[in-house]
């Protein structure tokens, strides 16, 4: 139930989360977090690809030298508890929550705050871990789950990033070592179908 006392809930996205939050939020903000870096060291079986047909999807690992770029969005206080619910649901596959310090660049805009942060660590068991980054396009390149392909994942990403002004070498890397002649899938699951959410004024 919603307590009008308790504190805004902020939610940091660094993977599918930026393109596709797939709910309702009162306003997000461009951003970072220390000690994190982004990287396709998770399996997907339930979104990206299948089982024994694995994806590769975002975790972040701890990198003290690292940041990891992102938005974070400030839930709607009406909705909160449902679109966390949801969200538990549709990370269900080894991630946990954690709490971090998100810190505001975004324009004139600036500062920090805690946010909720989902991470897959080493020890769920669908974590893949490192692998050259030639093998992990290739994954990517050929899986498909229940939300669309592996490919979309990554290039949605990939265009978002630029869009936003954030550069990840890693990202980057891996966006250039897809086969551009790949065929679009022909299949789009009811995920990927989800209107865009909407955004409402602070």
């Amino acid at each position: 139930m919603f307590d009008p006392a308790s504190p805004p809930v902020w939610i940091f996205a660094y993977g599918s989360l930026i393109w596709r939050p797939g709910f309702c939020y009162a306003e997000r903000a461009r951003g970072f977090v220390r000690g994190w870096s982004r990287r396709f060291w998770q399996g997907s079986t339930d979104h990206r690809g299948l089982p024994g047909a694995p994806g590769r999807v975002l975790t972040v690992t701890p990198e003290a030298s690292g940041s990891c770029w992102g938005i974070a969005y400030r839930l709607d206080e009406c909705t909160r508890d449902a679109t966390l619910q949801a969200l538990d649901e549709r990370e269900r596959g080894g991630y946990e929550r954690y709490v971090v310090d998100f810190h505001c660049n975004d324009g004139a805009r600036s500062g920090s705050w805690p946010a909720l942060m989902y991470v897959a660590g080493p020890d769920n068991p669908n974590y893949l871990g490192p692998a050259p980054l030639a093998s992990i396009a290739e994954q990517v390149q050929r899986a498909h789950g229940p939300s669309g392909s592996n490919r979309e994942y990554l290039l949605e990403l990939h265009a978002m990033l630029l869009t936003l002004g954030i550069e990840d070498d890693h990202i980057q890397g891996l966006a250039a070592l897809l086969r551009p002649s790949a065929p679009p899938p022909t299949e789009q699951a009811q995920g990927d179908a989800e209107e865009r959410p909407h955004v409402r004024s602070a």
